[in-house]
C-alpha cells in the first residue's frame, strides 16, 4: 500500500505540474483559432503562422539573441565573482551572499523600476544593449546560486595540488577547477537563459517602443484576444527547452561514465 500510495502521491504531483502543458500542445495543433473552443481537426498552420509573420520573428530572434548572450556573460562573470567570494574571509563570504540574494527576494517590478531610472539617470537611451545589460543584473545572482556550492564541495586542494605541479593560475583553473564544477555552470547557464526568455517586467521598463521580445509582443497580443498561433508558439519554447534539457542530460550521463571508466582503470 506504501508502494501504490507513493505512485498515486507522485503521479498526481506531475499530473498538476505538465496537464496544462500538455493541453497546451494539444491545442496547438487545433484547427480552430480560438484555442478555447472545441476540436475542429488537426493542422500545422499555426507554426506555419509563427514563421511567416516578421514581427513573431523578430521578437524570436530576439528573445534567443538576448537570452543566450545574457546566459554567457552572467556565468562567466558570475563563476568569477564566486572564485573571489571564495576567497574571502568566512565573515565577509556570509554578508557578500547576503547581498547577492537579495536581487533573487526583491519584487521584479522594483528591479526594473531602479534599471529603468538608472539609465535615466545616466542619459542612457533604450535599446537592446539596455535589455541585455538588465537581464544580466537579473540572471546573475542564480549562476552564483548554482555555482558556488559546487565550488564549495570542490574545495582548494586540487587546484594547490596542480599549482604545486607547475601550472599555472589560470591553467590550474581551467584544467582543475573548472570540470569539477561544471555540473553547476551548465545548471546555472540553463536557469539564467530560461529566466531571460520568461522574463517579462524587467524586458518591459527597459525597452524601446518598436522592439519586442516574446514575453512583450505576447502580452501585446492578448489585448485583441488569444490566438492558437500563441499556443502553437508556447509549444515551440517549450519543444525547444526540452531538447536543450535532454542534451545536457545526454551529455552529463556521458561525462559520468566516461569518469567512472577513467577511475576504474
Amino acid at each position: 500500500m506504501k508502494k501504490v500510495g507513493k505512485f498515486i502521491y507522485i503521479g498526481l504531483i506531475f499530473l498538476f505540474l505538465y496537464l496544462p502543458i500538455f493541453t497546451l500542445v494539444i491545442l496547438s495543433f487545433n484547427d480552430s483559432k480560438n484555442p478555447s473552443s472545441i476540436w475542429k481537426g488537426f493542422t500545422l498552420r499555426w507554426f506555419e503562422e509563427i514563421f511567416s509573420r516578421s514581427e513573431w520573428m523578430e521578437a524570436l530572434i530576439n528573445t534567443f539573441v538576448i537570452g543566450i548572450l545574457a546566459a554567457g556573460i552572467a556565468t562567466v562573470v558570475g563563476v568569477a565573482a564566486c572564485v573571489g567570494i571564495m576567497a574571502l574571509s568566512r565573515r565577509q563570504r556570509i554578508w557578500m551572499l547576503q547581498l547577492t540574494n537579495i536581487p533573487m527576494v526583491n519584487a521584479e517590478i522594483v528591479t526594473a523600476i531602479s534599471l529603468m531610472l538608472a539609465f535615466a539617470m545616466f542619459g542612457i537611451s533604450l535599446s537592446r544593449g539596455t535589455i541585455l545589460f538588465a537581464h544580466i543584473c537579473f540572471c546573475l545572482p542564480y549562476v552564483i546560486l548554482n555555482v558556488l556550492p559546487k565550488l564549495r564541495q570542490t574545495g582548494t586542494l586540487a587546484y594547490d595540488a596542480a599549482r604545486d605541479l607547475g601550472a599555472g593560475p589560470l591553467k590550474a583553473f581551467f584544467s582543475v577547477v573548472l570540470p569539477d564544477i561544471m555540473p553547476g555552470v551548465a545548471t546555472g547557464f540553463l536557469m539564467s537563459f530560461t529566466m531571460s526568455v520568461d522574463d517579462f517586467v524587467i524586458t518591459h521598463f527597459t525597452r524601446p517602443s518598436g522592439i519586442n521580445t516574446l514575453s512583450t509582443l505576447i502580452y501585446s497580443q492578448q489585448k485583441v484576444g488569444i490566438r492558437t498561433s500563441l499556443c502553437a508558439l508556447s509549444t515551440l519554447i517549450f519543444l525547444i527547452v526540452l531538447l536543450v534539457l535532454l542534451v545536457r542530460m545526454f551529455v552529463m550521463n556521458r561525462a559520468a561514465a566516461d569518469k567512472t571508466l577513467k577511475g576504474g582503470t
